[in-house]
């Protein structure tokens, strides 16, 4: 696998309060033919997040077409799972709307934070959001009590299957007390109601690996492709690669992934939390680099076999 990276596509000019700083968590759709929208999580400062958008062109995603002048969807009510931040995971068209599966930040004094998953919907294709419900739909349970978050949810056939970032303890990196999660899968008939936990797919391996950020996922012919980031604490956040043939049994080749941190620059510290675009101009991953957004968010264009959507 091949990547060849277009470089900074966008940074926040800090000009916004809600958007003052770290575009994170970036996740694709094609809105029309012209146009992809990149969801993003911007940083205001108190370090509180919500969730927006950036317009670029399908041909080029460096030619910036539009940025949202305000929240698609803002912090949830004091008190609510997401009363501290909302972040964007998968996006997903159902019909004529969008489904957007999002990280909900909760802040605790002895764990730095609790992240679940809720869901929101839209009928203006993506411009706003409104929340199916204020609770999670993947909530806490005894088998994942701090994080059910970080998914990666497809409709496949008659079933809605997620991906995602599951932890019930805590360990000490850069002296603070974090999470510790692997990947886990569960399946939905609705994309609503979703069991009280998951099978674990793909667990930390290496000595310091203690974590896995979201994934992108998704299905070509017979087989799974899982794009993920691997949480280390030598190596902050690095993306890997994993094939599967069912979603249950997945093959890690991280070796094969295609794309590392560059020698010097805006991604040469960490890289994470890909999110993929295919379309008649090629296969575009949109991830972001050091400090977890704080740089900025960049594309990359693949260059190896051509696609179905290229041809």
């Amino acid at each position: 696998m091949a990547w060849d990276k277009l470089g900074v596509v966008y940074n926040t000019d800090g000009s916004r309060d809600w958007m003052r700083s770290h575009p994170y968590l970036p996740t694709a759709i094609q809105i029309d033919r012209e146009t992809i929208r990149v969801f993003l999580a911007f940083r205001d400062a108190e370090n509180v997040g919500r969730l927006g958008f950036v317009d670029v062109a399908a041909s080029d995603p460096r030619r910036v077409l539009r940025v949202s002048e305000r929240p698609a969807l803002d912090i949830g009510v004091p008190g609510a799972f997401d009363d501290n931040g909302v972040s964007p995971l998968s996006v997903v068209r159902d019909g004529d709307r969008l489904r957007m599966y999002y990280a909900g930040w909760q802040l605790t004094p002895r764990v730095r934070y609790l992240l679940l998953t809720g869901l929101a919907f839209s009928d203006d294709n993506g411009e706003t959001f409104s929340r199916h419900q204020l609770t999670p739909v993947l909530e806490r349970s005894s088998k994942e009590l701090l994080v059910r978050s970080g998914a990666a949810i497809i409709k496949d056939g008659g079933l809605w299957k997620a991906w995602y970032a599951a932890g019930s303890s805590v360990i000490t990196a850069d002296a603070k007390s974090v999470p510790t999660y692997h990947v886990a899968y569960a399946e939905s008939a609705d994309g609503v109601a979703w069991p009280d936990h998951g099978q674990p797919v793909i667990v930390p391996v290496a000595p310091d690996e203690y974590g896995f950020g979201r994934p992108h996922v998704e299905k070509a012919g017979d087989e799974y492709r899982m794009w993920y980031s691997v949480r280390s604490h030598s190596l902050i956040y690095r993306i890997g690669y994993a094939t599967s043939p069912d979603g249950v049994h997945w093959h890690r080749r991280d070796d094969e992934v295609g794309i590392d941190v560059s020698p010097s620059g805006w991604d040469s510290e960490m890289i994470g939390f890909a999110s993929i675009v295919e379309n008649e101009h090629g296969r575009f991953l949109f991830y972001n680099g050091n400090d977890y957004g704080k740089t900025g968010v960049g594309a990359a264009r693949w260059t190896g076999a051509r696609s179905e959507a290229e041809r």
